[in-house]
């Protein structure tokens, strides 16, 4: 036979098409979404462009979004952290009463307050893979925990559930320059919480996509037996991905007691399920082994968009947790359509 046989391109060299290629990455959803909610509100609204609109929702997004960073590692990871919330307003209170009814200098209330978190942290990850039990219970029992303490120990030493006066503290003006300074564009002030957000984005996402680090925590999110039978450190993984959770909490109550001079022994409670939601919406799945920390940065960005939008409408504020509910729904079926197709395009 002297007919030339046509040779076929070998599949898995197969160059993939732009649209897979993006189907794979966890945040494209949470990112269509954002540009969605972006444009929506910018019709509907002339201040939600404007320096100080800017300025507003971005600072609504920074808090939100560090902590939704951290849990999104978390998540990836195949666990949950029901204490993050309580936790930012238990590192607050451990410094501002260091700080002020002990006579502390702030910066070494600050490093205890940090030594508490990392310690809190620990203990769950520890208990968590010592007992095997969920770690939604784990952590809703150190949620509930840190809530009574937070109460407790606030009452005994102030006799009231608040402590301030931290600008009277020494050590606060270097501390507030830090963690809750602000900075100067184009005539506006933007919270230095901003830049903290973005620094913490940039590490986890590095930390997640660039590093063996990485690969542990989404072995162990996909399947521990899986991890462990290849050599994966899992408990020690798990452990550290809870004591992130904690470093981040201790970074977002930092900023808050160094910019608002005062705390609350019940702040917090009910914001560890909008870090949930800010990092599912962002693409990560409940299941554990799949997500992003740049679309965990990404769905803090739409909450505080949609919750400012709101506000330049002049709409009722009720509206936000309708426009929450949706989001939500809407994430969990986009992610696992994503998740589908990518496992498709990565055969």
């Amino acid at each position: 036979m002297t007919a030339a046989i046509q040779a076929q391109p070998d599949e898995r060299i197969a160059s993939k098409s732009l649209i897979d290629r993006l189907v794979v990455r966890p945040e494209i959803g949470a990112l269509l979404g954002a540009v969605l909610v972006f444009v929506f509100f910018s019709v509907v609204t002339s201040q939600f462009l404007s320096p100080l609109g800017v300025a507003t929702w971005l600072d609504d997004s920074s808090t939100l979004g560090i902590m939704a960073v951290v849990v999104a590692l978390l998540m990836v990871g195949g666990e949950f952290d029901l204490s993050a919330g309580v936790m930012t307003a238990s590192t607050s209170l451990v410094t501002a009463i260091l700080a002020t009814q002990a006579g502390w200098n702030v910066w070494l209330a600050l490093l205890v307050s940090l030594a508490f978190a990392l310690g809190v942290g620990a203990f769950n990850g520890w208990l968590v893979m010592k007992t095997g039990l969920p770690s939604f219970i784990v952590t809703l029992g150190s949620f509930l925990a840190l809530q009574g303490l937070n109460l407790g120990v606030t009452r005994l030493v102030t006799n009231t559930v608040q402590v301030s006066g931290m600008r009277s503290t020494s050590g606060y003006e270097s501390a507030g320059a830090l963690f809750a300074s602000t900075f100067d564009i184009g005539g506006t002030q933007f919270q230095s919480s901003i830049v903290w957000w973005i620094v913490v984005t940039a590490i986890a996402a590095w930390l997640l996509v660039r590093t063996r680090f990485g690969n542990w925590i989404f072995a162990v999110g996909g399947s521990q037996v899986s991890a462990r039978s290849v050599g994966v450190p899992v408990v020690r993984t798990k452990i550290l991905l809870f004591m992130g959770t904690a470093l981040g909490a201790w970074l977002v109550g930092s900023i808050n007691i160094l910019r608002f001079a005062s705390v609350q022994a019940n702040q917090g409670i009910g914001l560890e399920f909008q870090y949930i939601i800010a990092a599912v919406i962002g693409g990560c799945l409940l299941t554990g082994g799949f997500g992003s920390a740049v679309g965990a940065a990404i769905g803090a960005l739409i909450f505080g968009m949609a919750r400012q939008g709101i506000v330049f409408a002049q709409w009722n504020s009720d509206w936000f947790m309708l426009f929450l509910g949706i989001m939500l729904l809407a994430a969990v079926l986009v992610n696992n359509a994503f998740r589908r197709r990518a496992e498709r395009v990565r055969r």
